[in-house]
């Protein structure tokens, strides 16, 4: 195998909690205490998943896109919660894109920060070999849960994605550190890949960011946060803005 053919992994340092730092944005991968708790309150909650997966009918499948994959504390919360309360004929679609992803070795250090979440994260190590550039789809729970995971830059892989995404995490590094994953033209394909009624999630409430996604149309609306974020954003996509009359 070329070394072109191999991915750029995320460079990591571990603080004195354990807690995973990419060196690549300067910034933590999720907060040591209220991580998960953040997860739920940020994608899971303002994505409604809790309804909708209870709401699936057999042989249904809700699929949630998501920038930034990082250390996959969100597809783990969200795979936990599906099989809690989905229909045991429905199925869950997770579609990620990351740039850099985590070595196997760093990947299964910070998963053992969550001993909870084993039964979900043990299936993802085991079939975590070779990752590469580009697509891969992983089987999990029988084929119940698929994961596909885009390798490389967002702006890259997602104009090459043909999906109809359910629900959005928006969770790529913040717009400060992470300036490239928050860009009108990714917004553009997260409409593109959205439907009217498509949901979205994410920590950020920066104004410009928020005016984007609305100028995507997405309606973007500001709710209390968790933790140490006061607040964080949720949004609906209603259909692609009308073209002007001739």
């Amino acid at each position: 195998m070329s070394d072109t053919t191999l991915p750029q992994h995320a460079q990591i340092d571990w603080d004195d909690q354990g807690r995973p730092h990419s060196r690549q944005y300067d910034d933590v991968y999720f907060a040591i205490n209220e991580g998960i708790d953040e997860t739920l309150h940020v994608f899971i909650e303002q994505n409604h998943l809790r309804q909708r997966y209870a709401e699936l009918a057999p042989g249904g499948c809700l699929v949630i896109g998501e920038t930034g994959f990082g250390t996959g504390m969100n597809f783990f919360c969200a795979w936990q919660l599906f099989a809690e309360l989905a229909h045991a004929e429905a199925r869950l679609h997770f579609v990620s894109v990351e740039k850099y992803p985590l070595s196997r070795d760093d990947l299964e250090r910070a998963m053992r920060l969550w001993p909870q979440l084993a039964p979900f994260t043990r299936p993802l190590l085991d079939q975590y070999v070779a990752i590469h550039p580009g697509f891969q789809q992983l089987s999990l729970d029988g084929g119940r849960v698929t994961l596909t995971l885009m390798i490389g830059d967002a702006l890259e892989q997602l104009p090459q994605l043909d999906a109809r995404i359910d629900a959005w995490f928006l969770d790529g590094f913040a717009p400060a550190k992470n300036p490239d994953m928050w860009t009108p033209e990714l917004f553009a394909q997260l409409a593109r890949l959205s439907h009217p009624g498509t949901t979205l999630g994410t920590f950020t409430t920066t104004g410009w960011v928020r005016r984007a996604l609305i100028e995507a149309g997405f309606a973007m609306k500001k709710v209390p946060g968790i933790g140490k974020k006061w607040e964080v954003m949720h949004g609906v996509y209603g259909g692609a803005p009308a073209a002007p009359a001739a």
